[in-house]
């Protein structure tokens, strides 16, 4: 979160014309460090600006204003790296490389408007 806070400190230091009106985090205790910093200096999300963060974290849903996030199926990626895992150590000379793909989820809340 501390790192997020810079950034939104950062943010609030650029001129009000040259400030973005939406950031996307890398993950969600970036954008809820972003976002504290935003509330606290009177910017208003997501009127001024739109926040959007990753992971989709419990505490997205939870913050002052609810953080919009992207979502992964983590049952279904943990559960996928075993299946992956005991293949691999089952069939080491056979093991084929799988390229496995999931589909993310955006969840709106607050943060990001309607």
């Amino acid at each position: 979160m501390e790192q997020g806070r810079r950034a939104g400190a950062r943010l609030i230091g650029l001129p009000r014309l040259r400030r973005p009106t939406a950031v996307f985090c890398a993950n969600d205790l970036l954008a809820l460090g972003v976002l504290q910093q935003m509330t606290q200096h009177g910017v208003r999300v997501p009127d001024d600006v739109a926040i959007v963060g990753y992971d989709d974290i419990d505490f997205a849903a939870a913050a002052a204003v609810p953080l919009t996030s992207v979502s992964q199926p983590r049952h279904q990626l943990g559960r996928t790296a075993a299946e992956l895992v005991l293949e691999e150590s089952d069939h080491p000379q056979g093991h084929q490389h799988r390229h496995v793909q999931f589909e993310p989820e955006l969840v709106v809340r607050a943060s990001s408007g309607s």
